[in-house]
């Protein structure tokens, strides 16, 4: 048997955070060897608070969790948190008690290039939200790109509309100066937008179906669902929720599950479309010199296997 591919899962958990860490922490591939954490569903504090939450639900207190970054970049951006998605905890408005965990000493930029450098080509980093702390792990550590065996980010919009606004997807939008270094530094990069992941929906029968469950995850998650499911209701009169966060997570799992094309990605860092991801496939050989030329390759993923996608975040949850 092939050894479990190593996983540090960098989050702000928010639901489908939740839902991907359960799912992480129920997949006999992968060994998740830390949590990292990030603002976007909710400020960085209260994101390290959720994260030692969760593990302790999961009864899995032995995974470290290191604190990250509690501001964007270059430092001169508000942040945006999206409270109103996930409830205002981050996690349905459930108000649970505190973790009795802390946090490691360590920050998440030195956890992440410590495990890369400890483990070289063998970890693979599962980012689900803005990219500030995996930049500045690149900014801080020359051998990093080359140490990390992949990063596999939920972040952009490929040819499809935001979910910020028109432009923009709520990761990039979050950090678009951390995800344009993360995209140009030449690491083993693999992308999936809310183009793909708005293809795979949880839907008010697949909750249901949760929600007659015994296991322990299953319980958990049709609690803090209920708030998930009104804002998309409402957000998009859909009867189901999108699951961003463990489609993403089922990248790092099996690839095989998606289909995928090379090119390089650029973010906007300014203007109306900052946070716009856009995508350059090579086709065309530019005569000028510009900001696109020599730089590095990405994998973006095009096509999902919802059905399957869905199949196996719903066996892995019930089974708990």
């Amino acid at each position: 048997m092939e050894k479990r591919k190593k996983i540090i899962i960098d989050t702000d958990p928010g639901i489908d955070d939740a839902m991907a860490i359960f799912l992480a922490l129920q997949s006999p591939e992968i060994e998740v060897i830390g949590l990292t954490t990030i603002y976007g569903n909710v400020y960085t504090t209260l994101a390290t608070r959720n994260a030692l939450h969760l593990l302790e639900i999961a009864g899995r207190t032995d995974i470290p969790v290191a604190e990250g970054s509690h501001v964007t970049l270059t430092v001169c951006t508000k942040l945006r948190i999206a409270d109103f998605v996930h409830g205002t905890d981050g996690l349905g408005n459930q108000n649970f008690p505190p973790p009795k965990g802390k946090p490691i000493e360590h920050s998440a930029t030195d956890f992440l290039t410590q495990q890369a450098s400890r483990y070289p080509g063998k970890v693979t980093v599962v980012a689900l939200g803005p990219l500030t702390n995996i930049a500045l792990a690149i900014q801080s550590d020359p051998a990093f790109i080359k140490n990390i065996g992949q990063i596999v980010l939920l972040g952009g919009a490929f040819a499809v509309n935001g979910n910020v606004n028109p432009a923009a997807e709520a990761n990039i939008f979050g950090d678009p100066d951390a995800a344009d270094v993360v995209f140009t530094s030449g690491a083993d990069i693999l992308a999936v937008g809310i183009n793909v992941t708005h293809q795979v929906i949880l839907t008010d029968s697949d909750r249901d179906k949760l929600a007659e469950m015994n296991g322990n995850f299953a319980k958990y998650l049709c609690k803090i669902l209920d708030v998930y499911f009104s804002y998309h209701h409402d957000a998009y009169s859909t009867k189901g929720v999108y699951l961003h966060d463990p489609t993403a997570l089922l990248a790092a799992v099996d690839p095989s599950l998606f289909t995928y094309t090379e090119g390089v990605v650029r973010v906007q860092t300014i203007g109306i479309t900052r946070g716009l991801t856009l995508f350059y496939n090579r086709q065309k050989r530019f005569e000028e010199v510009t900001e696109w030329n020599d730089k590095p390759t990405v994998k973006v993923a095009v096509t999902v296997d919802a059905p399957t996608v869905v199949k196996m975040v719903m066996e892995r949850l019930m089974h708990s």
